[in-house]
């Protein structure tokens, strides 16, 4: 479609100069850093909006002239989800990046939907207070952590970003601006249309502000490293970790031939190459006698479970460096990957679900690199379309992207037979809606298609996500 007369004179009303229209602009907000090629479109226009007011001026017009509208943070989703499938407007938030109130009384603080996690994660130190999750790129947009119910390493003992949302103001397909929420932690007051709004990518309204729970900061952190002979026996050594009544801030669960990638990237090393992969683990507590403490009882439980070594890392350098190697896992395997896989199983199912991992490598004769969050079921694989020999990228596949499409297939039944889902922390997007009917099936399916239908008659609201209208 193409936008109207009638539509760019109203929208230059409400805006002004705050519209991007030219083409060669444009491209930026057509993607995401998913990294599928096909899943690239970019919008007639883009609009910036300050203010919940805008945002409402805004849909309100594109409801009366029919324009689909993209709502799109910073754009580091991973599955196509802020991609404009149907042409129409991208809403793009990076204005809306104020802070509008710190709260230490009662642990919240609020703020606009395109604040970034680096600014978050900043205002809340200087509360003398802490935001567990951390989903990975501290330049995404609290709105869009939001959207897309973003989790990250530390889910295990915090959970996903959903656990800290106490409010939320939303403008709604009609313009309609809806305040759901506040600052208190309990409410059995109608229903929680706060959660309904967590997760729906943009398809339900437009999230302008966040109100977010605080905690009192950790005293002290520490990071534990046991490599095991195998990736399956680093995965099976998870229950009797968690079995020691200790539940960590992470556990991670990293081959070693992503290692080597991310080594060879940041110019920095992994404490240890023995064996074929490693358990990361990264306790916190009260204070280092805490969280050393902690660390005992952790390391004889690996050692217990076939660990070859344990490794505490005590100093913060050392610590920041293998943190930056687990946080750059994905930007090192990137240039080789065909299509980056988030499903979560239950956390009996990890051992399994890497061992079908690994005899597909076999059967297809493509190497998918595997790690993720073993102690919340979360796992990274990546079917490859280059070569992948001692950390080093070799030539093109032959027949990768027919492969690629058989192993995304193989990967997502596995996983709904074992009981898990396809997303575990990315979102469905255009990427993975194709299989979400197998994932959820049809009752399911109805029930979400209504409550869109619901909020979003007209159906402008990034449509083409998470199912076809």
């Amino acid at each position: 479609m193409s936008l109207s007369s009638a539509w760019w004179k109203r929208a230059r009303d409400i805006l002004g100069e705050r519209i991007v229209s030219d083409p060669s602009l444009l491209d930026p907000y057509g993607h995401d850093e998913s990294a599928p090629e096909e899943f690239r479109n970019p919008p007639e226009a883009v609009v910036r909006p300050i203010d919940e007011g805008e945002v409402s001026a805004v849909l309100k017009l594109c409801r009366d002239e029919r324009v689909p509208v993209t709502v799109r943070g910073a754009g580091t989703g991973l599955a196509a989800g802020c991609v404009p499938a149907r042409g129409g407007i991208v809403l793009t938030t990076e204005l809306m990046n104020r802070v509008m109130d710190s709260d230490p009384a009662n642990l919240t603080i609020t703020v606009q939907a395109g604040v970034p996690l680096r600014k978050l994660y900043e205002e809340v130190a200087k509360m003398s207070l802490y935001f567990p999750p951390h989903p990975g790129d501290e330049g995404a947009h609290v709105g869009g952590a939001v959207a897309a119910n973003a989790g990250g390493a530390r889910a295990v003992k915090y959970g996903t970003v959903r656990r800290f949302v106490l409010g939320l103001q939303v403008v709604l397909a009609g313009g309609e601006i809806l305040d759901l929420g506040g600052k208190y932690i309990k409410s059995s007051t109608g229903y929680h249309l706060v959660d309904l709004m967590i997760g729906s990518e943009g398809t339900l309204g437009v999230i302008t502000r966040i109100t977010l729970s605080l905690l009192p900061p950790v005293g002290s952190v520490q990071t534990l490293l046991a490599p095991f002979a195998t990736l399956e026996s680093a995965i099976g050594a998870v229950p009797r970790v968690l079995g020691t009544g200790i539940l960590p801030c992470a556990v991670e669960f990293i081959e070693h031939s992503v290692v080597l990638l991310a080594e060879r990237l940041l110019n920095k090393s992994w404490p240890s190459h023995e064996g074929a992969a490693s358990l990361m683990l990264i306790l916190d507590g009260r204070n280092d006698q805490d969280t050393l403490a902690q660390a005992e009882v952790i390391g004889t439980a690996l050692e217990q479970a076939g660990a070859l070594d344990v490794l505490l890392t005590d100093q913060k350098g050392r610590q920041a460096d293998m943190l930056e190697i687990r946080s750059m896992l994905y930007e090192a395997i990137r240039p080789g990957t065909a299509e980056a896989f988030d499903i979560c199983v239950p956390r009996s199912e990890i051992a399994s679900h890497v061992g079908f991992v690994h005899r597909l490598e076999e059967t297809r004769g493509v190497p998918i690199p595997t790690y993720g969050h073993a102690a919340d079921g979360n796992v990274h694989s990546h079917s490859l379309r280059r070569s992948l020999e001692n950390g080093v990228f070799g030539g093109e596949l032959p027949g990768w992207r027919e492969q690629s499409a058989s192993i995304r297939h193989a990967l997502y039944e596995d996983v709904v037979r074992r009981g898990g889902v396809i997303s575990g922390e990315h979102g469905i997007g255009l990427v993975k809606k194709e299989y979400l009917p197998m994932n959820l099936g049809p009752v399911h399916m109805a029930v979400m298609r209504s409550i869109k239908k619901a909020l979003d008659p007209e159906g402008i609201l990034n449509p083409g996500k998470i199912f076809d209208a």
